[in-house]
């Protein structure tokens, strides 16, 4: 036995997709004591600018982007309660196809084991017992979130750990309300083209290829109070125009896929913990 404290580590790629993603399970697993670890990888430095100013545009500095996120993120993680923030400060790639997805010093450029290598020192240091990360396609494919997939994969590798790993899924019939609620608060939404329409379906899993099922409805409110920590990119955070009680509704289960595990323990399960307590 060891006085140890049992402990979670989520890596995630920008200032906000903490809350976004793993905001509940961070913040119940907070509250029974379990320590909580976030890495981010990038700086956030292609996210808008004061203004709502856009990557590119005049007036953008992505240095001071990066240093306003970073502020935003401290407070998301004072919100969440998180006990210890690592970030990896690589430069933000910014989405698929846009010019800074080939800067030398871009997250996507930065060869996986070097980022490993860093990510590795970070798990031996605090000896996860549960890592969440993103799938291979980084959820929904954007590059920094692919690359931080590989980085933690590879990490786990280059160490003797054995935690219980987890990718953040969504089940399809809750993409489906998902798409429901977007078109009743845009009502001027078009119909997304066939193509489009067909990349959303591959998101997510079928329901029950869905491992782990994590009530976090108690904790939604603090959730919500975190994205909205991120308050520089509210533009682009749709969750918030629900307000905290449909936010609720639609985000509190949060939902993974189980990757790794010695434990043993049955799924489905409602516990990342479940088989270590």
């Amino acid at each position: 036995m060891t006085d140890r404290p049992l402990t979670l580590m989520a890596v995630h790629a920008h200032p906000d997709d903490e809350a976004t993603g793993t905001g509940g399970v961070l913040a119940r697993y907070a509250a029974e004591g379990i320590r909580t670890v976030l890495v981010t990888c990038t700086d956030g430095g292609c996210g808008d600018g004061p203004g709502g100013i856009k990557p590119g545009d005049p007036g953008h500095d992505p240095a001071a982007v990066a240093l306003m996120r970073r502020q935003e993120l401290k407070a998301s993680c004072d919100v969440l309660k998180i006990s210890d923030l690592e970030m990896l400060d690589y430069a933000d790639s910014g989405m698929t196809g846009w010019p800074s997805n080939d800067a030398p010093e871009s997250f996507w450029q930065t060869p996986v084991e070097e980022g490993a290598a860093r990510l590795a020192e970070l798990m031996r240091h605090y000896q996860p017992d549960v890592v969440v990360t993103y799938d291979e396609n980084g959820f929904y494919g954007h590059p920094d979130h692919i690359q931080a997939h590989r980085i933690t994969m590879a990490a786990l590798e280059m160490t003797t750990l054995t935690p219980k790993v987890y990718w953040t899924t969504m089940p399809h019939s809750t993409m489906k309300r998902f798409g429901e609620i977007m078109r009743e608060f845009n009502e001027d939404m078009p119909e997304p083209d066939p193509a489009e329409a067909a990349a959303m379906a591959e998101i997510g899993l079928p329901d029950d290829e869905v491992t782990t099922w994590v009530d976090t409805i108690a904790f939604s409110g603090q959730k919500f109070d975190a994205l909205a920590a991120h308050a520089s990119q509210g533009e682009n955070i749709f969750f918030l125009k629900m307000g905290k009680e449909r936010f609720g509704e639609l985000m509190g289960m949060e939902t993974y896929v189980r990757v790794k595990d010695a434990t043993g323990a049955a799924v489905p399960e409602n516990d990342l913990f479940a088989g270590l307590r």
